[in-house]
């Protein structure tokens, strides 16, 4: 009865990956000249699914028939959710080959169009756009070098 709800079992298994994921984040080493580490962001992630599981956990809701029919996925929808992921997996094999520009460009695009979205003008616009608007904003204003892949720049 302890596990009955949904909201437990899945309280349980998301404070074990924020476990897992805090242990991970304080493998990463420190610098000392950084007033900010490396492993902030990590670490107040971790720390921030970990609480928000405990809040799942200890949350006293009662499922209704209702809310267990949205939890039911459709077939067609499962090959979607499918799809996408991969793309994601897709994605991140070839980035550092690839690179961040083209990989990224490609990502938005296809998943894009794989979702629907039927103008492929503007798909493509928007991809190659905001591909190289991030890459130049990281590179070069934030100057957190991102792969550069075939690309010469």
């Amino acid at each position: 009865m302890l596990l009955k709800p949904i909201n437990r079992k899945l309280g349980l298994v998301l404070a074990g990956m924020a476990g897992v994921y805090l242990f991970l984040s304080y493998q990463i080493p420190s610098y000392p000249y950084a007033l900010v580490d490396a492993d902030v962001v990590p670490k107040g992630l971790g720390f921030l699914l970990l609480v928000l599981s405990v809040l799942l956990f200890l949350q006293r809701k009662t499922e209704t028939d209702q809310e267990k029919q949205k939890r039911s996925i459709p077939i067609n929808e499962l090959y979607i959710l499918l799809g996408v992921a991969g793309f994601i997996l897709i994605y991140i094999f070839f980035l550092e080959i690839v690179g961040f520009v083209i990989m990224t460009s490609l990502f938005v695009f296809t998943c894009s169009s794989f979702l629907g979205y039927k103008k492929y003008k503007t798909s493509a616009l928007v991809a190659i756009i905001f591909s190289l608007l991030l890459y130049f904003l990281f590179n070069y204003l934030l100057l957190i070098h991102l792969p550069p892949g075939v690309l010469p720049f």
